[in-house]
Order: C-alpha cells, then sequence, then structure tokens
C-alpha cells in the first residue's frame, strides 16, 4: 500500500486547512480458506469474528442480501492538527541565551500546512536582498523588459556573495523602500516595511512575512514568472561557501537554497542573525524556512540559535507526518 505520505508528494501545496478529514473504512468480505469436506470460511473485516457455512455452492440469494447488510460503512475522523502548537513544542528544544530572541516560520511544500512560532519584527539585515531582487524581477516584468547585464552583475554578487555595495545599487534602481513596499503589496507581505533612505538592511519583516517572500520565489502560485522564480532560485543555490550556514542546517547534504543576513547593532553591539530559504530533509520532503533573531552577543552565537531554531522547526513537521501516516494505515486497515 502506497504510504498516505508518498501520495502527498503527488500533489501541489495548497494552503493550510486545519477542519478534519474523514475517511471512509469499507467493510470488506473476503473467502480465505475452504476445508476438504467443502466448507467455506468466510472473514468479515467489520466483525469480530468468522462465519462458517456448510453450502459448497455458491451462497444462496437470501444468505447473500444478509452478508451485504451486514457488511458496514463506518467514518473515521483523523484528528486535527495544531501545526503552530506543534512548533512551538519543538521549540522548547531551542534555549536562546541573554537578549535573544527568534521567530521561525515553517512551510511544508508536500501538504501546504505550515506554522510560525513568534510574531514579533526584526531587521531583515542582508536576507532583505532576495526581497530586492524580488522587487526588481517584477518591475522588469510589469515594463515588458529583461534585467541588462550591469542588473544582473549586482543580484550575482548581491545574492552570491551579499555584496552590499551590488545591493544599494538595486535598492535605488527599484525606488527604495517606497518600491520594495508596492512590491510587497503584490506578493502579499503585510508585516514588512523597507528601511529609510539607503538603510536597507533595517527594513522590518517577520517570520510569517519572509515566508510569504519565499513562496512567491519557490511556490506554484506566485506574481513572479517561472523564468523570474528560476532565476533567483539558481542563485540562491550558489552561495559563496563561508555562507553557507543558516537554514541549510536542517537540509540533507547540499539540497538547499538559502540567503543569510547578519548585522551588529551600533546601538547595542548585539547580532542580528536571519536564514531564509528552501530545504529537503533525509527523509526526500521539501520545506521553506524563515529563521529570526537578534539580541545575540556574537555572530557565532546567533548563527547556532538559527540552526537549532530550523532543525527543530523542520522535525517538528516530519514528525508529525510519519504519525500521521501511520494513523491513516490503522484507519484504513
Amino acid at each position: 500500500m502506497e504510504s498516505s505520505r508518498a501520495a502527498r508528494r503527488n500533489h501541489r501545496a495548497r494552503p493550510s486547512r486545519r477542519r478534519p478529514l474523514p475517511y471512509i473504512a469499507l467493510a470488506t468480505v473476503a473467502v480465505v480458506g475452504v476445508t476438504a469436506a467443502g466448507t467455506v470460511y468466510v472473514k468479515a473485516h467489520a466483525h469480530s469474528g468468522a462465519v462458517s457455512s456448510s453450502a459448497a455452492a455458491a451462497p444462496s440469494a437470501s444468505a447473500s442480501a444478509s452478508g451485504s447488510r451486514e457488511a458496514t460503512v463506518e467514518p473515521v475522523t483523523q484528528p486535527t492538527v495544531d501545526y503552530d502548537a506543534l512548533l512551538a513544542k519543538a521549540m522548547t528544544s531551542v534555549t536562546p541565551t541573554g537578549d535573544q530572541k527568534v521567530s521561525v516560520a515553517v512551510l511544508d511544500l508536500t501538504s501546504g500546512e505550515s506554522a510560525t512560532y513568534g510574531s514579533a519584527a526584526f531587521d531583515t539585515a542582508s536576507i532583505v536582498k532576495v526581497d530586492i531582487l524580488a522587487t526588481l524581477l517584477l518591475q522588469a516584468q510589469d515594463a515588458g523588459r529583461q534585467l541588462t547585464a550591469t542588473e544582473k552583475s549586482y543580484a550575482t554578487t548581491m545574492i552570491q556573495n551579499s555584496d552590499n555595495d551590488s545591493a544599494t545599487a538595486l535598492w535605488d534602481i527599484i525606488g527604495t523602500a517606497d518600491g520594495l513596499d508596492t512590491a510587497n503589496k503584490t506578493f502579499g507581505l503585510t508585516g514588512t516595511t523597507g528601511g529609510a533612505g539607503p538603510l536597507w538592511g533595517l527594513t522590518q519583516t517577520t517570520a510569517a512575512d519572509q515566508l510569504t517572500l519565499l513562496q512567491q520565489v519557490f511556490g506554484d502560485d506566485s506574481k513572479l514568472s517561472s523564468a523570474s522564480q528560476s532565476y533567483i532560485q539558481g542563485l540562491m543555490k550558489q552561495i559563496e561557501a563561508d555562507q553557507q550556514w543558516g537554514v541549510s542546517a536542517a537540509a540533507d547534504g547540499s539540497k538547499w537554497a538559502l540567503k543569510n543576513g547578519w548585522l551588529a547593532r551600533s546601538t547595542t553591539g548585539l547580532w542580528d542573525v536571519n536564514s531564509i530559504g528552501r530545504v529537503t530533509d533525509t527523509d526526500g520532503d521539501a520545506y521553506l524556512v524563515a529563521v529570526l533573531s537578534k539580541g545575540s552577543t556574537t555572530q557565532t552565537k546567533g548563527i547556532t540559535l538559527i540552526e537549532a531554531a530550523a532543525k527543530a522547526g523542520v522535525a517538528a513537521f516530519g514528525e508529525n507526518s510519519g504519525s500521521a501516516t501511520a494513523a491513516s494505515a490503522s484507519a484504513t486497515d
């Protein structure tokens, strides 16, 4: 029997629905043995015992009718899963210290289920570079043009190397915060505000909004064309070696596409450390993951925190998938 987990991979990701899904267990009748004397043993799956008949020939019409009446159809309701609660429980294993704060959002691309832990706004630091490039591509689409060679050069170094000068150049091209905010309305982001003036790294966002942005980059229902999506995805899969940390901690080897951000605040000396992207785990299941943090005394401590959060978030969905598969299999036995 194909597992319910495998069957879900054949469907597109869809918006989360948390209403119970009814499953119908059909009672079946099967002949399981015939004795030398011709006695036929019949097992009715919906009943607790076996029924025997001494008739060696086909059952009578009345017996068939009786069997039909006895075969019942009983609905089995699968429990509703609270994925936010699951994620919150998983995050109890992640222990921020001092002034550290962390927020996580995860979307299972197989089932379409998502969850968010924490709703506070954080500085984006360099993860906004994905948003800047998505805005540039949307504006180019609307204008019916391709990116120029110069824009492509900036985009490559901005994403793969996290080059700040390239980000500033594209920030100006898109119209700074006004351009970003306009595009984000189209993308469906509701809690993100572009940084003032040239301060793109101080754009404010939430983990939930970053998950929405990731759906624009990796999802089926996107305002970006498939060519634009492929372009951003390709750059996010080729991050330079010393920046391949973050949500990649939850991935199976190199099965990730990501962008990280890190910034030491001059007012406090504490670090903002963030990571967003797509990962495929060791079971072959794909997730979009956004982890935002602030208040770390060092960049290294911030990285440790967000990697632990990314792993906990993905594990929460993976463990529940196994439980759901077992429950579904049991219901259909």
